[in-house]
């Protein structure tokens, strides 16, 4: 069994399912449901029906796009790779609210299943997508239901929580997620799969800005201009290698996320009510920050379950998502790096890239 494994290149581990299916899934759902959603919202405001339909069409294959996705990070075969479309569809619409932990679920299976199939027989153009199709649907039907109900509920949860005890709620929310961002999993599809909106989706928002923006503003002596972009516009996992070298680099931006955590919370109220990827993008693409500004003017379906509405964004509302995303961060985490560079806790060199 471990030699047909091996060389189904079919590896049964946290890593390929955890970090590298779930990683290829949130790109997925980037490239469809996410930037469907701002096509829509600029075709909306800017009048172009144009823009309009590009976006519709675009997040209507989520779910295909999503198991694609997963499918090619698996190292699916050809086959395989495109039967997983039509899974896709089929566990996102029958997962609901709670679509991407249904297709991310499912479409493993699928897969793993149409590659233990692929090239064994001489009518493989059948048996392939057969089995893929036929395993991936099935369990969309039996599974999806309940899965996408249980991670719809614990979304719901956290949301409830955080209406609840925002302050203790933001601490916890802001630091997990922005740890979850500069880790190498996806904190956007942990976001997407839990249905993180409101302020819950808010918190995640801060903390994960807090990590990125940190960490540019922070060792901006060591990697200038490209690093302040590299990680402020892409992502903060450039700085895991240092982590791993000297964890207390990551105590800054930390500290920073457990600040502009509650106050997004308490004092700005700030949520995230766009689609619930944007909740774990942070500064990456300025996603975190476009999902707020569009969860304001049309609400995501997930937002708009739980009772949220259009708004009319006031100075207040403009002044605290640039206090959350970027002016916080960057003077918070550049007052911590001074200091513990001072203590002798980060030496120079520390975080250069």
């Amino acid at each position: 069994m471990k030699e047909f494994l091996k060389r189904k290149n079919i590896e049964i581990s946290a890593k390929r399912y955890g970090i590298d299916a779930l990683g290829a899934m949130a790109h997925g759902l980037f490239c469809s449901l996410l930037i469907g959603t701002i096509f829509k919202t600029l075709g909306t405001q800017l009048g172009i029906q144009m823009l309009t339909d590009i976006g519709t069409y675009a997040s209507a294959v989520s779910g295909p796009a999503m198991a694609v996705a997963i499918g090619y990070a698996l190292k699916a075969d050809p086959m395989v790779l495109y039967s997983l479309a039509a899974v896709g569809w089929a566990a996102n619409a029958e997962g609901k609210a709670g679509g991407p932990l249904a297709v991310l679920v499912i479409a493993i299976i699928a897969a793993e299943c149409g590659k233990m199939v692929s090239k064994e027989t001489k009518i493989d153009i059948l048996v392939t997508p057969g089995v893929t199709i036929f395993v991936g649907v099935a369990l969309a039907k039996l599974i999806a239901p309940p899965i996408g109900t249980a991670a719809s509920a614990f979304g719901l949860m956290i949301d409830q929580a955080t209406k609840l005890q925002p302050f203790l709620m933001g601490i916890a929310v802001s630091v997990l997620v922005g740890i979850a961002l500069t880790l190498p999993i996806s904190s956007a599809a942990i976001c997407s799969v839990l249905g993180l909106t409101g302020l819950a989706g808010g918190a995640a928002v801060a903390g994960c800005c807090a990590q990125m923006v940190g960490f540019a503003v922070m060792s901006f002596r060591e990697n200038r201009w490209g690093g302040l972009v590299s990680q402020g516009l892409g992502t903060s996992m450039l700085q895991m290698p240092n982590i791993v070298r000297n964890p207390r680099i990551w105590i800054p931006p930390t500290l920073a996320s457990a600040i502009t955590g509650p106050i997004a919370t308490c004092l700005f109220k700030l949520e995230m009510n766009g689609v619930e990827i944007n909740s774990g993008m942070g500064t990456c693409g300025m996603c975190g920050p476009i999902g707020v500004w569009t969860g304001w003017l049309e609400p995501s379906a997930t937002a708009a379950a739980k009772g949220a509405l259009p708004i009319t964004p006031g100075a207040m509302d403009w002044i605290g998502l640039s206090l959350i995303c970027i002016v916080l961060p960057a003077v918070l985490t550049w007052i911590f790096g001074l200091f513990f560079r001072k203590i002798g806790w980060i030496k120079e060199g520390d975080l250069k890239l």
